[in-house]
């Protein structure tokens, strides 16, 4: 890596500053001091320091995340290791100086030991509390620690030997293998402590808490909060405990069969079988045979006598889903199923009764289909006993991050790798794209980003196919200053590869503005982050090169 300052963006439109795929925060360093003090007063010293090396020691293993990425990526293992004391720098926390460095990551060894001046943490305990007789940089204490363990995949502790805040000149510290300093009590500051949790305790009443949890009926399978969601899940847990008929509404994706085998599994008939039937993937000449069942030599081929769909589903629920595919000649028997409780088998001179549940599901407007005759009224009135409206995945977007969560550890468990999440600019990602193809589409991503993440690491950006990254923004020059868009050397091999293949400039404009709407999943004002321009420049150029937008 040539300049770690490339890794580091900010965008002023959106408000955010990354450091690679990770969000960032400019901080005042004298509010952050504030917070400090206020730990060291409510607390008290052992506390307040345990809970500094551990948020240091989060912050370090993000970083250390970045440069395991980079020595994956051929970056040599000293080299990638030294991106952290770079990044504690740019970051404004502390300079660092190497003194020695030695790493073996076959043998597991490591003896670091490194100079620290400029500190923050110095500088603000020195303000606040004078000189001491102890070390005091303890969140960065944590950050080495977190960043190093990270990077050999196993707990190295460092010891602060010298502080500015004891009187010395500068910080020293030395790092190595928690199991090597002998000394217990000082490695139980990076274990979690329990008085947070005694705290919660003391103001949180424990049987309140029991008691929310115990009137959340949400299954495992059903994952939401968002105020669509629950609404939807409200009227279904209303309609579990009885036989009524159900319609499920809503776009394609959305999970309509989810909520339907839900509802069978928390109904009275959970231990009859559930029969699901799509309507739209039948032929149209065989829906009444798979529905009603066939008898013997009723039709050529009919070497043998079958139940249909609703037989087999005695006792438990049928689900029809697509129901606004079925053909009208199907809706006349299914209709007069409904309304005698008997189905007759094509063939067949007797009827036979059935008792199931009628679950019912489509992604079409059945009304207009009524009034363009698709559809019978009276097969409708009988299905909209009791309909249910399943919001699209762009209207809950406070659920996408459990369902994130759902599908990366299912596939991982499938696919045998622990892959620990998706970095911050991967969710901004997720959480940004419009996805018309709901929770079905969501879930197709995240299976693909599993299998495209390293073991053991995270998903970025990269790795979610489809799905438009968010707008870089400004990135920092050799100088510390802001520029704009991409840095000027890859804008010259840009241009040089351009001349070079005799591109035509209007053929390249028009190409540009396509790709960025594709990778926005047409969305025009994400299709304009990317280019940098604002909606309306967009839509104009896209009219004036008559790219369509729909």
């Amino acid at each position: 890596m040539a300049n770690p300052l490339s890794l580091l963006r900010f965008n002023a439109d959106t408000g955010h500053i990354w450091l690679d795929e990770q969000r960032m925060l400019l901080l005042h360093a004298r509010a952050l001091a504030a917070l400090r003090k206020e730990l060291f007063d409510s607390l008290g010293v052992e506390r307040a320091r345990g809970l500094l090396i551990r948020m240091g020691f989060a912050s370090g293993q993000r970083d250390g995340e970045l440069a395991v990425k980079q020595r994956r990526a051929g970056l040599k293992t000293h080299d990638a290791f030294l991106l952290g004391p770079q990044l504690h720098s740019i970051e404004g926390v502390v300079s660092v100086e190497k003194v020695q460095l030695d790493i073996n990551l076959a043998q597991g060894h490591f003896y670091g030991e490194f100079l620290w001046t400029n500190s923050w943490e110095d500088e603000v305990n020195i303000s606040d509390f004078g000189f001491g007789d102890d070390p005091a940089c303890w969140t960065q204490i944590g950050y080495a620690s977190g960043y190093t363990s990270t990077f050999m995949g196993q707990l190295v502790v460092y010891k602060e030997v010298e502080c500015r805040s004891q009187g010395d000149a500068l910080c020293r510290i030395v790092g190595q293998p928690a199991e090597r300093w002998n000394d217990d009590a000082y490695v139980a500051y990076f274990q979690p402590q329990p008085f947070a949790a005694q705290l919660i305790d003391y103001q949180i009443g424990l049987d309140q808490l029991r008691s929310v949890q115990a009137r959340r009926r949400y299954d495992s399978k059903l994952v939401g909060v968002s105020p669509g969601f629950r609404e939807a899940f409200e009227l279904l847990s209303r309609a579990a405990d009885n036989a009524i008929t159900v319609l499920l509404l809503g776009e394609t994706g959305v999970g309509k069969e989810v909520f339907a085998r839900w509802l069978h599994e928390n109904g009275p008939r959970a231990k009859g079988p559930f029969i699901a039937v799509n309507c739209a993937a039948i032929p149209h000449e065989l829906i009444e045979a798979e529905l009603f069942g066939v008898e013997k030599g009723a039709y050529t081929g009919a070497h043998l006598a079958r139940a249909g769909r609703f037989e087999r589903a005695h006792g438990g629920t049928l689900f029809l889903d697509e129901i606004g595919d079925l053909p009208l000649a199907a809706q006349v028997k299914l209709l007069r199923a409904l309304q005698t409780g008997e189905v007759e088998r094509l063939g067949a001179e007797n009827s036979t009764p059935f008792d199931v549940r009628i679950v019912a599901a489509t992604n079409v407007n059945l009304q207009q289909a009524m009034q363009a005759g698709r559809f019978r009224a009276d097969l409708f009135y009988r299905l909209n006993t009791f309909p249910i409206t399943i919001p699209p995945l762009r209207e809950r977007t406070a659920d996408i991050p459990a369902l994130v969560d759902r599908f990366v550890e299912r596939y991982g468990e499938l696919y045998r790798k622990k892959v620990l999440g998706l970095t911050d600019k991967a969710m901004r990602a997720v959480l940004g794209h419009p996805w018309p193809g709901n929770i079905r589409e969501l879930e197709n991503v995240m299976e693909r980003a599993v299998l495209l993440a390293p073991d053991k690491g995270f998903i970025e950006a990269s790795h979610l196919s489809g799905v438009a990254p968010p707008a870089q923004g400004g990135q920092l020059d050799g100088r510390g200053a802001v520029t704009r868009g991409a840095p000027s050397d890859a804008i010259d091999g840009i241009c040089t590869e351009v001349l070079d293949r005799n591109v035509d400039l209007a053929q390249l404009e028009q190409r540009l503005l396509q790709t960025a709407l594709q990778r926005a999943g047409g969305n025009l004002s994400q299709a304009a982050r990317l280019l940098g321009i604002t909606r309306p420049q967009l839509a104009y150029r896209l009219k004036k090169e008559g790219v369509p937008t729909a």
